[in-house]
């Protein structure tokens, strides 16, 4: 990488042979092969250094989705906190890369997102279970850092975009003035607050629409819309078709 990434998603790294270096807020931390690697990606990480013939593969799970999940509250706090988590169990990671290659196969081939949402949550409960405690996260660990006001603002989204909420709302719930966080907001990633709530709605709304029978009005108001109209409209300039097409297209089974 040529300049550190960022995206309000939760990443998963996993390689078979060799190891990767990651630059995490100018520290270097290096992830050995063959263990399922987990972490936030809103905070700045940039690839230095990979040793290995192989691809490596990397998936990421909304942060909604991730927060939705109730995994155990003080592995999410961890990862909140800016931590790369490893799997400690070398019997759990023996089917990673199985697994791994089978959700990429799933989702490109055959649209079926719920199996795989579903194996990534169970997934990440045995990883809950087994990570490695953070005296003994020699590769992984990253000094604790307080979180950012723009990270406040992802998590504050992630856990009211289904709710009518406003920009006034958010920088209340920060503890900044509105146009301020609108201001860092859009520093970091490039949209608006509106504009980045939308764009959380219209990502739920995917979901349902393919993991689901429910009807396109309901999911439209499920997801924080308060008229179809609207809904439609930001569908189409999101994802260049109407929700229908979007489900005929790629609804499972």
């Amino acid at each position: 990488m040529r300049k550190p990434d960022r995206h309000n998603e939760i990443e998963i790294n996993y390689f078979s042979e060799g190891s990767i270096t990651y630059l995490f807020q100018e520290n270097k931390i290096t992830i050995p092969a063959k263990r399922l690697a987990l972490f936030w990606g809103l905070v700045p990480h940039q690839i230095v250094t990979y040793e290995g013939s192989k691809p490596y593969v990397v998936c990421t799970i909304p942060f909604s989705q991730f927060l939705e999940w109730k995994l155990p509250p003080l592995f999410v706090d961890r990862i909140l906190k800016g931590e790369i988590l490893l799997e400690a169990c070398p019997e759990s990671s023996l089917y990673d890369e199985f697994l791994l290659k089978n959700w990429i196969k799933d989702i490109n081939n055959t649209g079926s997102e719920e199996v795989t949402l579903l194996e990534m949550h169970a997934r990440l409960i045995r990883m809950a279970n087994n990570v490695i405690p953070k005296q003994r996260s020699d590769h992984a660990s990253i000094h604790t850092h307080e979180i950012s006001q723009v990270e406040k603002i992802a998590i504050y989204i992630a856990q009211n975009y289904c709710n009518p909420i406003k920009v006034s709302d958010i920088g209340k719930a920060v503890g900044l003035h509105a146009d301020y966080a609108n201001a860092i907001f859009k520093k970091s990633f490039g949209s608006t607050l509106s504009e980045y709530i939308t764009e959380e709605r219209i990502s739920h709304a995917q979901r349902k629409l393919v993991a689901t029978d429910k009807s396109i009005t309901e999911i439209a108001f499920a997801c924080g819309f308060n008229s179809i109209s609207r809904f439609n409209a930001a569908f189409l300039r999101i994802n260049s078709c109407t929700p229908r097409e979007f489900r005929k297209r790629y609804q499972w089974g």
